[in-house]
């Protein structure tokens, strides 16, 4: 019933369509990434609800500390992310006829062997097996370089793995919409969330451990995202998941992340942040990795 690869009588400007869509996809991230950090997240951040939100946390850790404080966000931010993305995935199920069926259908002809088994190779990225290694790895790096507070990325970091995991399975379960016949992906795509969510916390990581500018985090975000948006692009090349898994995919993964960040920042003594910036315990010289504040 599906084909591989696309036949001669679909004609290779269909076929060449697909290498633009994968250009517009990269384009579209490189482009995204900066307008959104610049953008709506900047104004998010000197708004009234940031204010309010920072009055809320201290008000947390003065009741349970930093890392029950921590742990509060998360879980409710968790929930938050429930709340939303369970009637989306009801909807997305309902626009599977009209939306998933015809983009399968498009995609299923107009395949060719070459860029197949790029694709192939880079949609591992999202799986959970390798993300487990670069996990492990990046916790084993930030414990070193934060020294005396090694537990934190050693938690922070091996925790975001589960609980995006176990979150996405909540959801997965609620919505319950199946797969396409031609994969097992389910609902909201998890291979992006995952990048998102390990190479997002990675990325946090080295902004908290280094200094950097405004530009420097905004590349770091952006490059996180360049490899959120192409994975849901190969994703739907090989037939994995559902065109509407990929999309929710693409703003389940950062909105689960948001909530962790600041849960992070809690933790690490980063947010919120009252008068002046803290200062790290030492001032090694610049060229030395700098000890999280305190």
């Amino acid at each position: 019933m599906f084909a591989r690869w696309g036949t001669p009588q679909d004609g290779d400007s269909s076929v060449v369509t697909l290498y633009f869509i994968a250009a517009f996809v990269v384009i579209f991230a490189l482009v995204t990434g900066p307008l959104l950090a610049y953008g709506p997240l900047r104004s998010l951040a000197g708004s009234r609800f940031a204010a309010r939100t920072a009055t809320a946390i201290d008000g947390l850790i003065t009741a349970f500390g930093r890392p029950g404080a921590a742990l509060v966000v998360v879980l409710a931010w968790s929930a938050a992310v429930v709340a939303v993305f369970w009637p989306l995935g009801e909807v997305a199920h309902r626009l599977e006829d009209a939306i998933d069926w015809p983009v399968l259908n498009w995609v299923t002809t107009r395949r060719n062997p070459a860029f197949e088994d790029f694709n192939w190779v880079y949609t591992a990225l999202g799986d959970r097996y390798p993300l487990k290694w670069v996990t492990a790895a990046g916790a084993a790096v930030f414990a070193v370089l934060w020294r005396r507070r090694f537990w934190i990325p050693l938690v922070a970091i091996g925790a975001q793995f589960p609980l995006e995991q176990y979150v996405q399975a909540i959801v997965t379960g609620m919505v319950d919409r199946g797969h396409p016949p031609t994969g097992l992906g389910s609902y909201p795509s998890g291979g992006i969330a995952r990048i998102v969510m390990v190479f997002g916390t990675l990325a946090l990581f080295a902004a908290l451990t280094w200094r950097m500018s405004r530009r420097g985090h905004v590349a770091l975000g952006t490059f996180v995202f360049l490899l959120a948006c192409y994975e849901g692009y190969s994703r739907i090349y090989v037939q994995k998941h559902w065109f509407t898994d990929v999309i929710a995919g693409v703003l389940f993964g950062p909105a689960l992340f948001l909530g962790f960040a600041v849960a992070v920042c809690v933790l690490a003594g980063r947010y919120p942040v009252t008068g002046s910036r803290p200062v790290p315990d030492a001032a090694p010289p610049a060229a030395v990795p700098l000890e999280p504040a305190k």
